[in-house]
């Protein structure tokens, strides 16, 4: 099993290093305080990622080795580099609007008035998130041919709801409209948009998903061509999937560090961790073993949708999602244990 996860301490070992020359730059004798706070916000990731890791270790299932290996490279490079670095800065310089040299800047040398403007843009941020996780989660429980149940009468009463045609786009825009109705009406116009951009993406790239998989099935002859695209596809979704996971905790990372690079290098460890958890769960097939692991990661992903929308008008703490999502899971995990056990009794 340390096999897996040899990069990612690699990862650890030069990003701590990293974390205490950057704070001797800043500020001398800051190092060892650097490293504590990346190191914080490194444990932090991987235990509010538990669910993120389940549900890319069952998309990847169905990928070539290939694109798992991508994955795993090119993916944590978007992932930290991308989410966690540009995308914020990105925002803050669309809100501000500033130049994204002149956000850099800032988020250098006036934390302060960076982490003003970022926390201006918060609500449109989780809603974007929570939209696209809260149409994962029922997409996940409303699937037309779902056969097993973890929490008997409540799934399957969910999946009684694929009779309706548009059933998660409607759920979610009822979510979305609770929100409205109580956001200030300044911020209505940025949340709306926000929130009909993360259902729109969902619905494309789920989508594309599955009209290359028809193509697959219908004509042999692209075969090579469609697997290529689906691997693409793929690698695509997952990315969003973990850009939307890391909406929340990039925004909370600064309740620990107003600083950028510290808090790129704690959550690129803490994301490192997680991507060789996602590859050891595909490669010694753990969701084949532990049948309800995808259902409670997929209660852990409406939930945390939830907490997401519920975060544009009260501030939830990180702990009350990560505890909820592990509770999910352990409880998943456990009930899957007994399932075993009956079945071989």
């Amino acid at each position: 099993m340390f096999r897996y996860f040899i990069g990612s301490f690699v990862v650890t070992i030069f990003g701590l290093i990293g974390a205490f020359l950057w704070g001797e730059h800043v500020h001398s004798g800051t190092g060892l305080t650097c490293i504590f706070i990346a190191s914080v916000l490194a444990i932090l990731e991987i235990s509010l990622s538990f669910d993120n890791a389940v549900v890319n270790a069952m998309k990847l299932e169905g990928m070539s080795p290939k694109w798992r290996h991508r994955f795993i490279t090119w993916g944590i490079l978007i992932a930290v580099f991308g989410m966690r670095f540009l995308f914020p800065l990105l925002v803050v310089s669309i809100f501000a609007g500033v130049n994204i040299l002149s956000v850099l800047d800032m988020a250098l040398h006036d934390v302060g008035k960076y982490a003003h403007y970022l926390e201006l843009a918060h609500a449109p941020i989780v809603t974007f998130g929570g939209a696209f996780l809260l149409m994962l989660f029922m997409d996940y429980f409303t699937e037309k041919d779902k056969c097993i149940h973890w929490l008997g009468s409540i799934e399957k009463g969910l999946h009684k709801l694929n009779c309706v045609n548009g059933i998660c786009t409607m759920t979610t825009m009822f979510v979305l409209g609770i929100i409205l109705n109580i956001l200030p009406l300044e911020q209505r116009v940025s949340v709306l948009c926000s929130g009909i951009a993360g259902i729109l993406t969902y619905l494309a790239i789920d989508g594309l998903a599955e009209w290359l998989e028809r193509r697959q099935e219908e004509r042999a002859k692209l075969c090579a061509n469609t697997v290529k695209c689906s691997g693409l596809v793929g690698f695509l979704y997952l990315e969003l999937i973990d850009a939307s996971f890391s909406l929340d905790g990039v925004l909370g990372a600064f309740a620990l560090s107003k600083d950028i690079i510290i808090i790129t290098i704690g959550l690129f460890i803490g994301a490192m961790f997680v991507r060789s958890l996602t590859i050891m769960l595909v490669e010694k097939k753990t969701l084949d073993q532990f049948i309800f692991l995808e259902h409670g990661a997929h209660w852990a992903i409406g939930t945390l949708a939830i907490l997401m929308f519920v975060s544009t008008l009260v501030e939830v703490p990180e702990v009350v999602t990560g505890l909820l999502g592990l509770i999910f899971i352990l409880s998943a995990l456990v009930s899957s244990i007994i399932h075993n056990k009956k079945e071989r009794e």
